[in-house]
């Protein structure tokens, strides 16, 4: 969807400058849009119909640029995409909640000692993200609905330093990781606590 969002706004524009303009957007990071797949995407959006090479040229020894428009086929498919996006609720994988699953293998002490870490690393990253959208740079640099976005990525990671803060606290307090029916049934052992040795803590002793 950012590529032939992209294209169709900077059209007709070179691979290059559709490259250069995802990097400074930070797509990277957000949107998980890898520098080296996007002349690939490029490529693979052409053969499917939904951009069309206009031209190719190369200056001097520098390697060949090719030039990009959107085709009809292409505009249909990126509004798709894009109401897909603004009216569906979309779960992103989130490589942290698949070891959270696993939190009885980390001795308690640990587990609570990296949440909080993972609040102050967020909290960092809140900062700088505050001090930007105080700065002329978005301010006077950039469309307003990129403030917006700042704003949002500061509300989910404030909402989430807030969690990695509580449970951190709980995991310290002793609570117990199995609800009592559930200590004493088959197959159930291995998500008992660890103590900082990796043996194993049970329920009935906290």
């Amino acid at each position: 969807m950012m590529i032939l969002g992209l294209v169709q706004w900077m059209q007709p524009v070179h691979g290059y400058d559709v490259r250069r303009e995802l990097l400074s957007w930070g797509t990277d990071r957000w949107a998980n849009i890898q520098p080296g797949s996007i002349y690939h995407a490029l490529r693979k959006l052409t053969a499917e119909g939904l951009l069309r090479e206009v031209a190719t040229e190369q200056v001097g020894g520098r390697p060949a640029r090719t030039t990009y428009e959107i085709t009809s086929k292409g505009v249909d498919e990126f509004e798709t995409l894009l109401r897909d996006q603004w009216w569906q609720l979309h779960s992103q994988p989130d490589p942290f909640i698949s070891a959270f699953s696993f939190l009885p293998a980390l001795p308690r002490e640990e587990a609570a000692a990296a949440l909080r870490n993972r609040a102050r690393v967020l909290r960092a990253g809140n900062e700088s993200m505050r001090a930007s959208l105080d700065s002329d740079w978005i301010r006077k640099s950039k469309p307003v609905h990129v403030g917006w976005m700042f704003e949002l990525w500061c509300a989910r990671a404030q909402a989430e330093i807030g969690w990695c803060e509580r449970i951190a606290e709980l995991i310290e307090s002793g609570v117990p990781y199995l609800p009592t029916g559930l200590v004493a049934q088959e197959g159930w052992d291995g998500w008992q606590d660890r103590d900082a040795d990796g043996a194993e803590t049970r329920n009935s002793q906290r």
